[in-house]
């Protein structure tokens, strides 16, 4: 009797999957035909695309614990997936793998104004957080640039965080429980509607995790009451070093802002034409918001304008209404979509300390004449977390991998500065080979024993975070 053929097995054990998924959970949507998991093939890092065998929604948790079971069951890898907004390839596939994505689970479960808190789940985007307790008086304070798409199962994976982050934290500091799915289908609650439980720190563990260790479900979110006002003033600067050197000199004055974000002259352009935000023609931008009661407001606000003062800046412009103060954050939040227009890119996240960016900011003009590779600068300077957009064609290989080494200098630049690869994009598959440049091999071995005891097979959202090597072994181990 003839044996089958490889791919014959391979196409029989697909079949069989995808037949033993659908039976799990008929409920959830089940995608194998290959033209519609085109659409899953990448996240927003589009220089990598990978199909999947196949893509599952489902509805709830107890449709996430089967589907999980089957996957386990199977030895099937599976790629945890909120909005696809990841811009470190933290949602990229592998051929055999099965994304699970969450967006359908999007409901609100619990609002507690008196406690402070929301019960969400997790496929729920960011901004609707806040939309669904707006009336009561109260917001929801990470807030990346994709909070209008991205899911809070992304968020507390890549420890989202915002330009508010600088005051309110990041996700870390605004989560107080999760629902969580194990590979092997055991649902699991940790933490809850208070503050830190007894314990282990799981939940300190859980967020940041980058979908190592389960598939979150629902989450249990702080919930702050609104401010009474909020103001933000523009200052310009004849160059980048001279607007680090003014973030520097507000920080160490002990003035806390609620945010303090940088563009230069590439990005204020771009987000003119963009938007029409009304920014002024110059090098660098900082936009600084301070929030409280008006007599508050101006307090800080005179402080801080006379702190950049001794920079001289070319421009002061405080906002005057609500909506100028609308413009000029519609000008940065559309910043990633309007550079978008202009050219393809890949935006980094390396964090430093807030001294050293003007060093840093010189390093990376040095970096992109090096290169031959135009760079656009918009951050969180108020927590020294950068995001410099390197410009390439991603038609072009030759750029393409220009564009990787020169992202991996500036990521190695951040480190030797005192600062780190990422602040809230995550490693995903973009910086998993520069981990040995932050990490010893016994803090990464640490790290994956970790992973050990919640994926002991390595079957969740692998090729991820650790370098490639590595990851082979533990999983072939």
């Amino acid at each position: 009797m003839e044996m089958p053929s490889a791919d014959a097995r391979i196409l029989e054990r697909r079949d069989r999957i995808i037949s033993r998924l659908r039976m799990a959970a008929p409920g959830a949507t089940l995608i194998h035909d290959p033209a519609e998991t085109k659409a899953y093939e990448c996240d927003a890092l589009t220089a990598y695309s990978c199909a999947p065998l196949a893509v599952v929604l489902p509805a709830s948790t107890e449709e996430v614990s089967a589907l999980l079971s089957v996957c386990r069951s199977e030895s099937v890898p599976v790629i945890p997936r909120g909005a696809g907004t990841s811009l470190a390839g933290g949602a990229l596939p592998t051929a055999d793998a099965v994304v699970l994505g969450v967006s359908r689970m999007n409901s609100i479960l619990e609002i507690d104004t008196g406690n402070r808190f929301i019960r969400v789940q997790a496929g729920r985007t960011n901004l609707s957080v806040s939309d669904a307790v707006e009336r009561d008086g109260f917001f929801y304070a990470p807030d990346p640039s994709s909070q209008l798409a991205c899911a809070i199962a992304g968020n507390i994976a890549m420890n989202s965080g915002g330009a508010h982050c600088l005051k309110y934290g990041v996700t870390t500091n605004n989560l107080l429980g999760v629902r969580m799915v194990m590979m092997d289908g055991e649902i699991v609650d940790i933490g809850g509607a208070y503050a830190d439980a007894g314990g282990l720190d799981l939940l300190g563990v859980i967020c940041g995790s980058e979908g190592q260790l389960g598939i979150v479900t629902e989450a249990t979110l702080r919930i702050l009451p609104k401010p009474e006002g909020a103001r933000p003033v523009l200052f310009g600067f004849e160059s980048n070093a001279v607007a680090g050197a003014c973030v520097g000199d507000i920080i160490r004055a002990g003035v806390l802002p609620v945010a303090i974000e940088f563009m230069d002259r590439p990005c204020i352009r771009a987000c003119e034409d963009f938007v029409g935000a009304g920014y002024p023609d110059v090098e660098a931008l900082l936009i600084v918001e301070v929030e409280g009661a008006d007599a508050e407001i101006d307090m800080q606000l005179g402080l801080i304008k006379q702190i950049a003062s001794r920079h001289h800046p070319v421009t002061v412009r405080e906002s005057q209404s609500a909506d100028e103060s609308a413009r000029i954050w519609a000008g940065r939040k559309s910043a990633f979509g309007a550079m978008g227009r202009i050219a393809d890119y890949v935006c980094l996240d390396g964090t430093i300390p807030v001294a050293e960016l003007p060093r840093v900011l010189n390093g990376i003009a040095g970096l992109s004449r090096e290169f031959g590779l135009r760079v656009a600068n918009v951050f969180h300077a108020g927590d020294g977390n950068l995001h410099p957009l390197i410009m390439f064609d991603a038609n072009s290989k030759d750029e393409l991998l220009r564009c990787e080494k020169m992202g991996a200098e500036i990521l190695k630049l951040c480190v030797e500065a005192g600062g780190c690869l990422t602040g809230e994009h995550g490693v995903g598959v973009e910086k998993r080979e520069l981990m040995p440049f932050q990490y010893s091999e016994a803090d990464m071995e640490a790290q994956m024993w970790v992973k050990d005891v919640f994926d002991p097979h390595w079957l969740m959202n692998p090729a991820k975070v650790f370098p490639l090597e590595m990851s082979r072994t533990r999983r072939a181990a």
